[in-house]
């Protein structure tokens, strides 16, 4: 009796989709703060309390973002918290992490990123079929009164799809 009941407590903090991914962390910020261009999906060179602390569904991706530097592309600001259990062999939460992409996408997030007013903004933090990925998109940063406009053309997009739904 008292295994199921354990059993039952350790559920994962992570829920998998229909898809089999599994989302971990999630850069709403970046949706507003940029105007989003292109997205590639990378994978990320961890450590084994790095991966715990991530299916414990912890991490932030607020202040993130990533850098392609002598032909590597690095994630930097990503914090990851340290695993409870995990004593002296924990990792360090802001460490920087190396992404894994391909020679020809990371020259050409290299020659993107390197243009005027355009960054790399990680999107989203998550498992798929077992393995950590990232989504990073090559982005542009919104000025104020550009997101006062996205704002008025979401609203008024919601406002048409409720008109539409009481017809």
């Amino acid at each position: 009796m008292a295994k199921k009941k354990d059993a039952e407590k350790a559920k994962p903090a992570v829920k998998a989709d229909d898809s089999g991914i599994k989302v971990v962390a999630r850069n709403r910020r970046a949706r507003h703060d940029y105007e989003l261009l292109e997205k590639v999906e990378a994978g990320l060179v961890l450590t084994g309390t790095e991966v715990k602390s991530l299916r414990n569904g912890k991490a932030n991706l607020e202040d993130a973002y990533a850098e392609v530097d002598r032909g590597e592309v690095w994630l930097l600001g990503c914090d990851i918290p340290e695993y409870v259990q995990a004593n002296r062999m924990n990792h360090a939460p802001k460490r920087p992490r190396k992404l894994l992409l391909h020679r020809r996408e990371i020259n050409k997030l290299g020659i993107k990123a390197g243009e005027k007013g355009l960054t790399l903004v990680p999107l989203s933090l998550y498992f798929r079929k077992g393995i950590a990925k990232v989504e990073l998109c090559i982005a542009r940063g919104r000025k104020t009164f550009d997101k006062r406009e996205a704002l008025k053309q979401q609203e008024a997009r919601r406002d048409i799809d409720r008109a539409m739904r009481r017809r």
